[in-house]
């Protein structure tokens, strides 16, 4: 895992040796058989490739893939001087909660049916949010939690 932004993901690759790493947006970074960064029409070569190598149909591919329902980035108004504020006091009352987390780039959170988390946008005055989980009621579940850590500061999802 690293922070989110081209130039962030660039850096781990180049600092782990990794040869792939992805974005939630859609950003794939190829460090094999390339130059080690993103480009939407040679992820579609090599996806193609792989497809021509591989037994079965892309939808029996994708269909033997687990499945998982998630948020799209969701972007909350905060202001620039409020957003880190609000950022330390969520982290702090995860902490002192025991909850499990990481916070390479804000806050994710782990539970038991997924996870949620919550950073500062690198652009904008405003917090992000996504959540991710194996149901769609634990997709509203977690959605729920992260809009309980937001309401005491005046903040909705």
């Amino acid at each position: 895992m690293a922070r989110t932004g081209h130039s962030l993901i660039k850096a781990k690759i180049t600092e782990t040796g990794a040869l792939l790493a992805g974005e939630m947006s859609g950003h794939i970074f190829f460090a094999d058989k390339y130059y080690g960064y993103d480009d939407a029409l040679y992820s579609a070569v090599r996806f193609i490739n792989i497809l021509q190598r591989t037994r079965g149909s892309l939808s029996q591919i994708v269909d033997a893939l687990p499945r998982f329902y998630n948020t799209p980035e969701i972007r909350i108004t905060c202001s620039d001087d409020q957003k880190f504020q609000v950022m330390s006091r969520v982290c702090q009352q995860l902490v002192e909660e025991g909850a499990t987390l990481s916070t390479i780039d804000g806050v994710r959170v782990s539970r038991a049916n997924g996870w949620w988390l919550l950073r500062v946008s690198n652009t904008q005055p405003a917090l992000v949010v996504r959540c991710e989980a194996s149901s769609a009621e634990g997709l509203d579940a977690l959605r729920n939690e992260v809009s309980a850590y937001l309401s005491p500061h005046g903040l909705t999802i």
